[in-house]
């Protein structure tokens, strides 16, 4: 039975749509609804203050997972800045580079491998700075250096997050179903998104490729000095020279350049193998891929700091996990309350965020919802596939590809059912619309300011270019999405 709780909470979803497409923030209007509907639902004023608390509570003990492997990634990284072996792991992929259009190729997959294990947002300076001068001398314009960038590292890594598996998470939580299975779709579809885009930003720069070192002087004396500028600010301790360090930690950045790589691509191959049971630890459901990954980081991570500074290990590790946990708090941390709203839509979380007792049923507001206005629904899986990767994308225009996931994950876990597709292909969907669009390829006010910033160009330019080619990759990988699942 619908109830006021009901239309205060569609109306409340209703208002978080319309401030994203204003580009605001919604964090005030799903605090103010999880108030209001908990003073709703119980009938007086203390549930609605009690029923705040809870939702943060619960959405920040569901979502800590997320943090961690954050803090431990970002944290492994800025401690191999410590030793040079970041730089060192980039540096002889530049001798790669010998023309526009292996560059253009050598960008995409050195990002996009990189971003899948340190998310794009704190490898794009590493990235920028050292590759982006390079493949420019090789002949590649800055503005297809900055879309291969883009859309390998924001759009195609990120929409995926296969490897610390953030985005699926969130998706996964809001429709009530295991993380795998959406992890595993996502993966398919951003890589279908991703050949489309490339291949059109390819297309879209192929006759603008020069011979090497034809670029103008004032193109990379300009990418020079905003490079070096950012990684002034970024990298205070990477814009020394590698010989600098103490010999003996020189030695040992070259052992951790190829130890971190090589350790990452042991846990894929593991993490692959186990899909198919091939081995023999059993799969990695759920967190127990994130967990997998986030122990061997911490493992780099205390061995990388002993050989920094053996003396000074304990307290640089702890220097290194706080520069995480900021990153994690200030990337994730206004998608506590929003999920929190979404979670109280889900009877998997209602109970415990409105304090009811034991033999209460749960109420599961955002079904019920949907299942009052089924009649209204098209029945028809392509319409409700499309219509939710507009409604990702509409949730990504505030500028975070994460904070519209509960909305988009949860409103698959309630359409899902009414038109015959399964809850993880449409979160999978909707988690392409949010990321492509808010995680940094089609607005100029996400992290693709930091993309631009590297390549010496316009962010509007770059989100303008970035249009079409991944509308289109979204498009195709919707109908495939569609037809395969």
């Amino acid at each position: 039975m619908i109830t006021l709780s009901h239309y205060m909470y569609a109306l409340i979803t209703l208002s978080v749509i319309i401030v994203m497409l204003f580009k605001r923030g919604v964090v005030i209007p799903t605090l103010i609804g999880t108030f209001l509907i908990g003073w709703i639902y119980k009938g007086d004023v203390i549930s609605g203050f009690k029923a705040v608390y809870n939702a943060n509570l619960t959405a920040a003990k569901e979502l800590f997972t997320i943090f961690l492997i954050i803090t431990f990634m970002v944290a492994l990284l800025s401690s191999l800045r410590d030793i040079g072996a970041d730089r060192r792991m980039i540096q002889p992929i530049q001798k790669l580079m010998v023309n526009g259009h292996i560059a253009y190729l050598v960008l995409t997959v050195v990002t996009y491998v990189i971003s899948l294990f340190f998310w794009p947002t704190p490898a794009v300076p590493l990235i920028g700075a050292l590759l982006i001068p390079a493949a420019i001398r090789a002949g590649l314009p800055a503005m297809g250096a900055a879309m291969a960038i883009a859309i390998a590292g924001q759009g195609m890594a990120l929409s995926s997050d296969y490897v610390m598996q953030v985005a699926p998470m969130l998706s996964a939580k809001g429709a009530g179903i295991d993380t795998a299975s959406v992890a595993d779709k996502a993966m398919v579809l951003s890589l279908i998104t991703g050949g489309v885009s490339l291949l059109g930003a390819y297309l879209m720069n192929r006759k603008a490729i020069r011979k090497p070192d034809t670029a103008p002087v004032e193109t990379q004396e300009k990418v020079q000095a905003i490079n070096h500028s950012v990684t002034t600010v970024e990298y205070p301790e990477a814009a020394a020279a590698l010989e600098t360090l103490n010999p003996s930690v020189v030695r040992w950045g070259k052992v951790f350049a190829v130890l971190v790589p090589l350790s990452m691509l042991i846990v894929m191959a593991v993490m692959a193998a186990s899909k198919f049971g091939g081995s023999g630890m059993g799969g990695f459901e759920g967190g127990d891929g994130a967990a997998f990954i986030g122990g061997v980081a911490v493992i780099l991570l205390i061995l990388s700091c002993t050989v920094f500074s053996k003396v000074k290990a304990l307290d640089k590790i702890s220097d290194h996990l706080t520069e995480g946990f900021l990153f994690a708090f200030k990337a994730m941390g206004p998608v506590i309350p929003i999920a929190g709203f979404f979670f109280l839509g889900n009877a998997d979380f209602s109970k415990s965020i409105l304090s009811l007792g034991e033999g209460v049923a749960a109420p599961a507001i955002l079904y019920d919802l949907v299942m009052s206005v089924q009649n209204l629904i098209p029945s028809s899986g392509i319409l409700t596939s499309f219509g939710l990767l507009i409604m990702g994308m509409i949730a990504g225009l505030e500028g975070s590809g994460f904070s519209g996931l509960p909305l988009t994950g949860s409103l698959a876990g309630a359409l899902a059912p009414a038109v015959g597709m399964e809850p993880s292909t449409l979160a999978a969907i909707g988690q392409m619309g949010s990321v492509w669009s808010g995680g940094g390829t089609l607005i100029a006010w996400s992290s693709l300011v930091a993309v631009a910033g590297f390549a010496g160009v316009s962010a509007i330019e770059l989100a303008r270019k970035n249009f079409f080619p991944v509308i289109i990759g979204l498009s195709v990988s919707t109908i495939i999405a569609v037809i395969i699942w």
